[in-house]
């Protein structure tokens, strides 16, 4: 039910890769290359993607090629948030596909795209709208982020959080959803887009929204969703019996799975975003979910 796995989330974003530890991201493009051949040995079925890059840099993806990070990948993906968080608008996203499309002869994907109801439900409404309008049919793969809000007790996962002002709080109004799982105005037509437009969404630890979830996956007609396995997550305890099932809840999708976050106690600086002291250590995890998940 794995049909693809990307190698982390955004690490090209200080929220997600520390770039004081990485500054020309050498550890990053070693880590991807170690586990894109780990998981080809488990699976050489499953897609091998590079983890999705926010802000959409051809810069950057020009240097992980030159660090050869995408030389075992079928696919590249990026991220986009044009009415929230991006510095273009809309309607550019065709030629911010171009860009990548340009420095790569590999597809790109859409692993993430979406718009906040945080000033109002109907800018979310027009921008699903014009979101599919642009991207289906585009490109192979695009993930609607995400189905819930995020819960207002849960932090988002940013760097300098509520320093950021309303940067910081439209993470909490990113879903179909609210909270408490009443729909917003946009959720009406998610179905017109289905199943060719996915979902993202990331489950916590023990999620309580997980059966939720998938019920209401199923009736938007959504195939594809895209969700991540932590790494971090795995050494605490119980993790196999939430791991398991999750996966065994999300059974009859085909998935996409993200494998980030670095355990504290395994990074050059204890946080889940510092790059791992051993790149192999990750290369394994990657391994293993795929022996037992794929």
């Amino acid at each position: 039910m794995i049909e693809a796995v990307t190698f982390w989330n955004e690490p090209n974003n200080k929220s997600h890769w520390d770039m004081e530890v990485d500054p020309e991201w050498r550890l990053y493009a070693d880590m991807v290359r170690r586990a894109a051949q780990a998981v080809e040995a488990e699976r050489p079925g499953v897609l091998r993607v590079l983890g999705g890059i926010s802000p959409i840099d051809p810069g950057f993806m020009r240097r992980l090629q030159d660090f050869r990070a995408t030389e075992n990948l079928h696919a590249v993906a990026v991220h986009g948030f044009p009415l929230d968080w991006n510095l273009w608008q809309i309607h550019e996203w065709r030629d911010k596909i171009a860009e990548i499309e340009a420095v790569t002869h590999l597809p790109v994907w859409v692993t993430e795209v979406g718009v906040s109801s945080f000033g109002a439900e109907e800018v979310q409404d027009f921008g699903l709208r014009r979101t599919a309008e642009l991207l289906l049919g585009r490109v192979d793969r695009i993930h609607w982020y995400s189905l819930y809000d995020l819960p207002r007790a849960w932090e988002a996962t940013t760097r300098h959080k509520e320093a950021e002002g309303s940067s910081y709080y439209r993470h909490f109004y990113m879903g179909l959803l609210r909270e408490d799982g009443t729909p917003k105005l946009a959720l009406r037509q998610f179905s017109e887009y289905t199943p060719e437009l996915g979902i993202c969404q990331w489950f916590h630890f023990e999620d309580h929204r997980l059966d939720s979830a998938v019920q209401w996956l199923r009736r938007l007609g959504v195939r594809r969703l895209r969700t991540g396995l932590s790494w971090a997550d795995y050494l605490r305890p119980g993790s196999d019996k939430w791991f398991d099932r999750m996966m065994q809840a999300l059974d009859g999708f085909d998935l996409t799975v993200t494998f980030c976050f670095t355990p504290e106690c395994k990074g050059i600086r204890p946080h889940h975003t510092s790059p791992p002291l051993d790149a192999n250590e990750y290369a394994d995890f990657c391994a293993l979910m795929m022996r037992r998940y794929a």
